[in-house]
């Protein structure tokens, strides 16, 4: 019985979760939802939100955690793509657009929640792009074998536009118009990584 308790607990946890992100719009953002709206939307009397999430807060660091999650998982699924061949920059950024396009809300709350009202959701915002940034540093650097300090300030540049794009892309409904979008975004990262070979090269010309 705990068994199927513990189920049914879980499944209107994630009603609240996915009534939460649903809500979300170019108009409205999460600090804008109340705690009512949010049990209205999942079906539930607003005395259950209690049950799952102590306050309104609690509930957007969860939404953060898994925006988080998705970007992660995100990256994994363009090195997958990339390792079947492939332009590393133009399948990311592919890649990268599909989601914004599926699953838009996740990233409203990283791409314009970063302003919050709560301190405490602000510094979730900033850590999981944080976390994103350094596991692309990571990743440059071994495959493009660059100086650590340049891995990070591309892959800090690289996040900063494909974030930015990815905010414009939101607010674009015709498909011609993204593809013009993705494609300034891939010439701009191929750019940034051409800058980063050549600093990383005369870098390690320097230390010899």
């Amino acid at each position: 019985m705990s068994g199927v308790r513990a189920q049914q607990k879980e499944k209107t946890r994630r009603l609240l979760i996915d009534a939460a992100l649903n809500q979300l719009s170019a108009e409205r953002s999460f600090s804008n939802l109340s705690l009512r709206e949010v049990a209205k939307e999942a079906g539930l009397a607003p005395t259950s939100f209690y049950r799952h999430f102590s306050d309104m807060d609690e509930l957007g660091l969860t939404l953060v955690d898994e925006a988080g999650l998705t970007l992660r998982q995100l990256m994994r699924q363009a090195r997958q793509r990339i390792a079947k061949g492939g332009s590393v920059i133009q399948i990311s950024v592919q890649t990268f657009m599909e989601l914004i396009e599926s699953n838009g809300n996740i990233f409203r709350l990283l791409l314009r929640e970063r302003s919050g009202t709560s301190a405490a959701f602000r510094a979730a915002v900033i850590r999981e792009i944080r976390y994103f940034t350094m596991e692309l540093r990571d990743y440059l650097q071994q495959a493009n074998q660059l100086d650590a300090e340049v891995a990070y300030m591309q892959a800090n540049a690289a996040v900063t536009i494909v974030f930015s794009a990815g905010s414009d892309a939101l607010d674009i409904d015709d498909k011609n118009e993204r593809e013009q979008l993705a494609q300034q975004t891939i010439q701009q990262l191929r750019f940034i990584a051409r800058g980063a070979a050549e600093l990383s090269d005369r870098r390690k010309a320097g230390k010899k």
